[in-house]
């Protein structure tokens, strides 16, 4: 089943509980701190029902085509598609989009077996998402606080992070927080997982289940929303739309059925379920996508900054721009690469090649803020010589005059001044800082990100051509050592 954008948004007013500081939000669709980014949502899931190249077909149904578990290159490239035309509706800017976790569970439906005795259950919850056109983020990460248990041992407090705290019949009961579910919010179920290696003894953390957003016991803390104090769309074109919001998950006595439960009592199986699966390269192969079409944003913004001021004329501007732009055709080789060289792993099935997706990963991860700082001096201090924002256009004299002295041989004033408020909103707002953090730590800390390229180099290759190489010249005998002078 496809779901329309009107359905999505109908489905997000369910008793769902999602709190803005001590403010109770009654209804995400009407709420000014998140109504624009529930109709951007909205948006995406019309842009699949109205194409069908955007969808397959199986068994007389047609499903969303990033629940395609690939079979071949065409199939990849299909999903790639969908991939890109979901991230160019928000520039790049909606990381958790409905194409992400629902990647992360398809790829992982691909060797379910990797889940033991919980395999069906895995199976069925594709299979379930996948006829729904279930929108899932996912809160995989423990809270900060919680990586020291001993500590609340020790002073007799509660470990803050999730876990689960009673068996029944029926299922479990799960306690506790998780971050950072971005996109809640909007969506309709919550993995909760664990991406981070857990210790041996953390049997009872080690749970891996699905949650509906508006579950009894499940509340949302959201993040300060960047939507709510957006003036409008001029002034704040990004965050007006694309605040995808992040939260923390708290869960108080909340029951699992058991055939929403992945993983349990194994700390070791909770994180390979992710690497012994396609599922982290499905899923992290989005964020490729998403994070190339920003780029392509960053790149033409540089463009039209340098051309507002006449500066793309001069041959230091014009290096930046190149170099701009070899970077974004560099990401997009990596992305591409992916489907050329993809591996038939698991059997019977096509992944994208692993090795390339977790170097580009690397390269989101390392270069995103030297771009944006490149990008910020290119913008000068044009930026803090806007007037504060567009209503100076509602006084005939501030008009005229802002008209007049504000333009330029190349652009208009009004046109000047909302490239500029589009390039603030990228590199300076309170909505480009949080970009800024988020990029940072997207698939988690740089040395975790730098840890799956150790895993999967093929250093046995490597060692091999060093040794070849020494084993084609032997140690010279005294008669033919080289003498040095």
């Amino acid at each position: 089943m496809l779901k329309t954008g009107a359905e999505h948004l109908k489905s997000l007013r369910d008793g769902r509980v999602v709190y803005i500081g001590g403010e109770k939000v009654g209804d995400v669709t009407t709420h000014p701190a998140f109504r624009n980014a529930a109709r951007s949502m909205a948006a995406i899931y019309d842009l699949k029902a109205a194409d069908a190249a955007y969808s397959f077909e199986e068994k007389g149904e047609r499903f969303s085509a990033y629940f395609l578990r690939a079979k071949t290159r065409e199939d990849l490239a299909k999903r790639m598609k969908l991939h890109r035309a979901i991230a160019d509706l928000s520039h790049g800017l909606l990381g958790r989009s409905p194409d992400h976790v629902s990647s992360f569970v398809t790829g992982m439906a691909m060797n379910p077996m990797v889940f033991g005795k919980y395999a069906d259950n895995l199976t069925r919850y594709y299979e379930h998402m996948r006829h729904e056109d279930v929108y899932g983020v996912y809160a995989v990460i423990p809270p900060q606080a919680a990586r020291n248990p001993e500590f609340y041992v020790r002073q007799n407090l509660p470990i803050p992070t999730l876990r689960v705290v009673r068996e029944d019949d029926d299922g479990v009961v799960i306690s506790g927080m998780k971050m950072l579910a971005t996109g809640a919010v909007f969506a309709n179920e919550i993995w909760i997982g664990n991406l981070i290696p857990l210790a041996p003894n953390q049997l009872p953390e080690s749970i891996t289940c699905a949650i509906a957003v508006n579950a009894p016991g499940v509340t949302l803390w959201s993040r300060k929303p960047f939507e709510l104090h957006a003036q409008n769309e001029f002034d704040n074109p990004l965050a007006w739309r694309f605040d995808e919001s992040d939260s923390m998950v708290m869960c108080e006595n909340v029951k699992v059925p058991w055939e929403r439960v992945f993983v349990h009592n194994d700390a070791v199986l909770a994180r390979d379920i992710y690497i012994k699966t396609p599922g982290h390269c499905y899923g992290n192969h989005q964020s490729n996508v998403r994070f190339h079409s920003k780029m392509q944003l960053i790149v033409g913004l540089a463009s039209k900054i340098a051309q507002a001021s006449g500066a793309h004329e001069v041959p230091a501007v014009r290096e930046v721009l190149g170099r701009f732009s070899a970077l974004e055709a560099a990401l997009g080789g990596m992305i591409a690469g992916q489907i050329q060289d993809a591996e038939d792993w698991p059997r019977g099935y096509k992944t994208f090649n692993r090795r390339y997706m977790y170097a580009a990963l690397n390269w989101c991860t390392e270069s995103h803020s030297q771009i944006i700082d490149a990008l910020r001096e290119l913008c000068g201090g044009g930026i803090f010589q806007m007037p504060a924002d567009i209503t100076v256009m509602h006084d005939t004299k501030l008009k005229e005059q802002f008209e007049t002295y504000w333009q330029t041989p190349q652009l208009g004033a009004v046109e000047r001044m909302k490239l500029y408020k589009l390039a603030w909103d990228l590199i300076g707002s309170e909505f480009a800082g949080r970009h800024l953090q988020y990029e940072k730590f997207y698939a988690g800390a740089s040395f975790i990100v730098r840890n799956h390229n150790f895993r999967e180099a093929p250093w046995d290759s490597y060692h091999k051509v060093v040794e070849d190489l020494m084993a084609s010249y032997d140690v010279p005998t005294a008669k033919g050592a080289r003498k040095i002078a």
